[in-house]
């Protein structure tokens, strides 16, 4: 079965792409009958070096993302994965030409079809006069053994794009670009790893991996790597990288050692996602600090992708001062990042957390319940959300992301580790403030959000006092505050409808002689029943409210989990005798 693909036609797919990035780019121009795209200021160029650079379609951004001044002049572009035609670069070769260029360099990724089309169309430029030269990048560190075939053109090139565009800028003739940038190519390397393959549009995934594999040293057109390796931590999978790159036993190793300066690429392959390349980067930089090396600059983003294949490249460069202000210049190209010209080794990469306000003594200490009781209270309260997870999450799988339970038993380890610390504070403002923050911290999601409102706003009328009169209006505070800020009401099929149930019959705590139990018990009862009707309630807010009403035949698990915790504590005063 072919994969899908957001595209108009196959055979168009290359022709749209490059269209689509033209259009959106007022920098850039299309070479009329031809997959060319150009510098729009390309008049400006008169007396300099002009480089072009291409290859199959696919690799995206890569190569017309890095067209602009301080980088390339041109790309052609093939179909997907397949070497651009000779005529088009025959003519992208002619309008840097007659646009007053100096002369040209192609920089050339090294595969067979590349290699051959790009240099025939050399050759046929050079017999009408054009001064062309040609540089064939082989950055590729997968291979222990040397190929015939050399070592493959991966992410590196895009480095040389930098290097040869800073050069140009500033001027240097060809012969001496072409002699600069063959120097540095020399003096990097890439390997890849990826979770599965891509998929060529209209054609099935190129390799299958089982669900415990990845591939170690794949190219970028789908082909399979050099092995096959179990699947592991992304530090695990980063350090067997790097020791496979810079092992010297490798012949296409780079010299990388303790004291070396590098400038390290994070390349996305085109379907890994943010989260990932950021932990993959996070692993890149510790790996190689640990190992000694100076990380110079630190590129990570997606720079040449292989369609959507869900992996990632590391590059090396070694550098050194000029090669540094090279990679640093300037430039207009719409894919090369906004990199901080300073170097990553060494920099401060976080400051102290602010200071916590002084505590101001709580008339209300005393108007509490005991530490021992308030600790009975909040271990009931865990040990029912834990025993809850698999039920809530169970529940949430139909209006969320199946969560729930988890994010709720998290709090609850959360409020056992803080027990563990020492006795709580004897002032319920003081506690009702300590559980918000810790809610805030540690349970993370909407979740911890409206439950640290809730608490947060609850504990301001416990400031004065703590009769229950006060409890109700703290009561009423929270509420206010969840639904100011989380724009749920009641009726809304949140944890919301049973808090407002619960709140309703606390009001009765306002009436002089009011009875603690007796009317906990009718809250209790009443959260209860208001959490069992959210099954037939309509969702209004949360994700739920993006789901059709007719899958939500359960109640929702926020509803279930506040009416559990009203229930819990009830059961634990009611134990001891409050």
């Amino acid at each position: 079965m072919t994969s899908k693909k957001l595209v108009n036609t196959v055979a168009g797919c290359a022709d749209d792409a490059l269209a689509g990035l033209v259009a959106c780019n007022p920098n850039l121009h299309l070479l009329r009958g031809h997959r060319v795209a150009l510098r729009s200021d390309l008049d400006s160029l008169k007396g300099r070096v002009a480089l072009l650079s291409g290859g199959g379609s696919g690799h995206e951004p890569a190569h017309a993302g890095f067209v602009g001044k301080g980088m390339l002049t041109g790309v052609i572009a093939g179909a997907v994965f397949t070497s651009p035609a000779v005529g088009s670069i025959l003519a992208a070769i002619r309008a840097v030409a007659q646009a007053g260029t100096v002369g040209t360099l192609l920089i050339v990724k090294n595969y067979t079809g590349d290699r051959l089309n790009f240099g025939l169309a050399r050759e046929q430029a050079r017999a009408e006069g054009i001064p062309v030269e040609m540089v064939v990048i082989g950055d590729d560190s997968a291979f222990t053994v040397l190929k015939k075939a050399g070592r493959r053109g991966l992410c590196g090139t895009v480095l040389i794009h930098k290097v040869a565009g800073a050069l140009a800028e500033a001027g240097v003739g060809l012969e001496e670009i072409t002699n600069r940038v063959s120097v540095v190519a020399k003096a990097m390397g890439t390997l890849g790893v990826s979770l599965s393959s891509c998929s060529v549009p209209g054609s099935r995934p190129t390799f299958e991996l089982s669900p415990d594999e990845v591939e170690l040293g794949l190219g970028i057109h789908g082909e399979a790597g050099v092995r096959r390796i179990k699947m592991a931590s992304a530090d695990k999978i980063v350090t067997l990288m790097l020791d496979h790159m810079t092992n010297s036993s490798n012949v296409s190793h780079v010299p990388v050692q303790s004291g070396s300066s590098v400038v390290l690429m994070v390349n996305n392959l085109g379907g890994l996602s943010f989260l990932e390349l950021g932990i993959m980067a996070d692993a890149a930089v510790r790996s190689l600090e640990g190992r000694g090396v100076k990380i110079a600059r630190a590129l990570v983003g997606t720079f040449m992708s292989a369609l959507e294949m869900p992996g990632i490249s590391l590059t090396l460069l070694l550098v050194d001062e000029p090669l540094l202000k090279l990679i640093d210049a300037e430039t207009t190209a719409s894919a090369w990042p906004n990199v901080a010209k300073v170097s990553v080794t060494g920099r401060k990469r976080s400051r102290a957390a602010p200071a916590e306000p002084l505590e101001v003594p709580d008339s209300t200490a005393t108007g509490g319940l005991a530490s021992g009781q308030t600790v009975l209270v909040l271990e009931r309260v865990c040990a029912t959300l834990l025993g809850l997870e698999e039920h809530l999450n169970a529940l949430d799988r139909a209006a969320g992301d199946g969560d729930c339970g988890t994010t709720h038993s998290r709090a609850a380890r959360a409020i056992q580790g803080w027990l563990k610390e020492g006795p709580p504070p004897a002032s319920p403002a003081q506690l009702l403030s300590k559980l918000s923050l810790l809610l805030l911290e540690k349970m993370g999601g909407s979740s911890g959000a409206l439950y640290g409102l809730f608490l947060t706003a609850a504990a301001q009328p416990l400031k004065a006092k703590t009769d229950l009169p006060a409890w109700s209006a703290a009561m009423d505070a929270g509420l206010e505050a969840m639904q100011k800020y989380g724009k749920a009401a009641p009726g809304d099929r949140t944890m919301l409808d049973s808090l407002w149930a619960a709140g309703q019959e606390l009001q009765a705590w306002k009436s002089p002689g009011a009875n603690l139990f007796h009317v906990l018990t009718k809250a209790v009862q009443s959260a209860e029943a208001a959490a069992e009707a959210t099954k037939t309630m309509e969702a209004g807010a949360g994700r739920a409210s993006y789901i059709s009403s007719a899958r939500l035949d359960q109640p929702d698990p926020g509803a279930v989990a506040t009416a559990a915790i009203l229930r819990a504590i009830l059961e634990a005063l009611q134990h001891k005798g409050v």
